[in-house]
């Protein structure tokens, strides 16, 4: 099949008007009707309700309300696109033109095994599960080396969800990128990707801008991970066209584009086309089995890359298998190595929070040079290498953890000189003293004297520092081991020991502590004129402590401050009164806690209180 842009020059006049409107536009008579124009429309802001009614109005048909940019699609009466342009809301306006299935000739997988993509398979890696949307004539996903990679799609052309092609240009492409790997037919280069039919164009192989700009939506809304766009234009649709490419490069999509069929043997000239000359897309040439440019491959500084694209054979329509020709063919090698490449495990390098651009600048990096030396129009970075590509890419393994174990006695936990307890906290940490997170299990195992105390941290463990109580019943003075390991996500396992001492149970307090601080009023018309402030004591075995000598300053938000001193009664607290107390809000804390055989902790609780 070959089909060359048509072009149908608009009305004189709209151009005279219209500087944003590309000066020709193509469409069948189907798909334009006499005196009305089909239309890009961006806005200021984003469009809705508002702009869809302005529209309609206008004697206009919405087509699509875009997210990606900030426009709609449509047909709008050529009377009214003069009026249009003049709105204040309205950005720019622009020929909803057609794109074409770039030139595919009837002419094995020399191409698969040509960039490496075997090595790659023999280490293991297929791709599996990495979402690569083919924008094009949809997919035959009955064929049986397809349908096991297929996963979904839609068909923007007759709007609805069965992507199905009735071109067969979208199968070959689709094969090409993710056949089976089943020893029959041919092998995809990352032949476990998840594929994802997204039909643009028609049985003819031609569509519009405007439906692409909803497969990129579509594409950025269901996190595809690579298109291949074999299509295009020898004009620039315009730029709300190219804004909808560069949106979804920044949404983490790697946009690989055939440079297109408009070369000549002599490799002169720019002439590879839209979307494949964007700075966010990759424009990908073709060669032939002797490594060089066949003459129908163009040519241009957007040349990014090579690929096979001569005697494909790939995945036909209906079932069977076909050889084509063209830099469609050799787009759909460089989609299936950057599957190979994110299936590798690249990391985020620059912490932008995407991988896209680490993806197109491994494959550059590897890339065969070819031509001269260096980038050259002819191949850009040369021939792509799936398993140079792939070799490049070292999934970051994280260091070993090391494991610090702090062990401490919580006296609180002891129970009538019986039981002991410890706390124990583990903080697992990196080479770097960074605590590492992600844990899938910890395990705690205690050895020599406490083997019987074993204890282990729920499966599922988020965070870098763990803390567990273990129980040590009846136990006399020693000093025990306590070893910890700890096993992470990817099962690297650390060990290390502390040593703790841990003496029986205290029969007797040795703290005392602030129970509480509370106020009341008394006095006065009101019962409010003096304020009470009282203190409650305890040992560390909850009883009340008495005889204690406290002293407090009591503070106003004023700035005025009181002290006091007085000593606990039998029930273990001691009460101070303000005479006269002024309005405000009030700040007990306490400076100091005396009395025999008990030592205080040093804390005052929390209490402010307001009349």
């Amino acid at each position: 099949m070959r089909s060359r842009l048509t072009l149908l020059t608009l009305f004189s006049f709209v151009l005279s008007i219209f500087g944003t409107i590309a000066s020709q536009a193509h469409a069948s008579n189907a798909d334009q009707t006499r005196g009305q124009a089909r239309v890009i429309i961006t806005f200021h802001h984003q469009p809705g309700p508002a702009q869809e009614a302005l529209i309609q109005s206008l004697g206009g048909e919405v087509h699509h309300t875009f997210h990606l940019i900030p426009g709609l699609s449509g047909i709008v009466p050529e009377e009214a696109l003069f009026g249009l342009s003049h709105n204040p809301h309205v950005a720019g306006i622009y020929l909803d033109t057609q794109v074409h299935a770039i030139d595919a000739e009837l002419d094995n997988t020399w191409g698969v095994k040509r960039i490496g993509a075997g090595t790659v398979h023999d280490g293991e890696n297929t791709g599996t599960g990495v979402k690569v949307a083919i924008i094009d004539s949809g997919i035959d996903y009955t064929h049986p080396d397809i349908s096991a990679n297929y996963v979904g799609g839609y068909d923007f052309v007759n709007d609805d969800e069965d992507p199905l092609d009735d071109n067969g240009h979208g199968t070959h492409v689709a094969g090409t990128v993710a056949a089976l790997k089943n020893d029959t037919g041919v092998v995809g280069v990352a032949p476990q990707a998840s594929l994802y039919a997204l039909k643009v164009l028609d049985a003819n192989g031609s569509g519009y801008w405007s439906d692409i700009i909803a497969a990129l939506e579509w594409a950025v809304d269901n996190g595809m991970q690579v298109t291949n766009n074999s299509y295009g234009a020898g004009q620039n649709p315009g730029s709300a066209i190219e804004t909808a490419f560069a949106n979804a490069d920044a949404a983490g999509i790697l946009a690989i584009a055939a440079a297109g069929n408009s070369g000549n043997c002599g490799g002169k000239g720019n002439n590879v086309g839209y979307p494949a000359r964007y700075t966010s897309v990759v424009a990908v040439s073709a060669t032939n089995q002797s490594d060089s440019r066949p003459c129908f491959s163009s040519t241009g500084d957007a040349v990014e890359l090579a690929a096979p694209g001569v005697s494909i054979y790939s995945t036909k329509l209906g079932g069977g298998y076909v050889e084509f020709n063209g830099t469609s063919m050799a787009s759909p090698h460089v989609a299936g190595a950057a599957a190979l490449v994110l299936a590798a495990g690249i990391a985020d390098s620059n912490g932008n929070g995407r991988v896209n651009d680490e993806v197109r600048e491994t494959l550059g990096a590897t890339a065969e040079d070819l031509g001269a030396a260096g980038r050259d129009s002819h191949y850009g970075f040369g021939l792509v290498s799936a398993a140079a590509a792939v070799a490049s890419v070292s999934p970051p393994v994280p260091p070993d953890p090391a494991v610090s174990i702090h062990l401490t006695t919580d006296k609180s936990s002891y129970i009538s000189g019986e039981d002991t307890a410890a706390i124990l906290t583990a903080v697992v940490q990196d080479e770097n003293g960074v605590a590492v997170s992600g844990l899938d299990s910890a395990a705690f195992v205690t050895t020599g004297s406490l083997t019987s105390a074993s204890m282990f941290f729920a499966e599922t463990v988020t965070a870098g520092t763990y803390t567990a109580s273990l129980d040590l019943t009846a136990l006399a003075d020693d000093t025990y081991s306590v070893e910890t390991t700890v096993t992470d996500s990817r099962g690297l396992s650390a060990t290390d020991a502390a040593m703790f001492d841990l003496g029986p149970a205290p029969v007797e307090p040795t703290t005392v502590s602030v129970d509480s601080i509370s106020y009341t009023e008394e006095g006065g018309k009101n019962s409010n004129k003096h304020l009470n402030m009282k203190i409650a004591l305890l040992d560390d075995f909850a009883n009340p402590v008495s005889g204690a000598t406290v002293s407090a300053t009591l503070h106003h938000d004023s700035g005025s401050s009181w002290n006091g001193s007085a000593t606990t009664g039998s029930d273990g607290t001691v009460t101070f009164t303000l005479k006269n107390a002024p309005s405000g809000c009030y700040e007990t804390n306490v400076t100091s806690v005396s009395t025999e055989g008990l030592a205080w902790d040093g804390v005052t609780p929390e209490n402010v209180f307001c009349k």
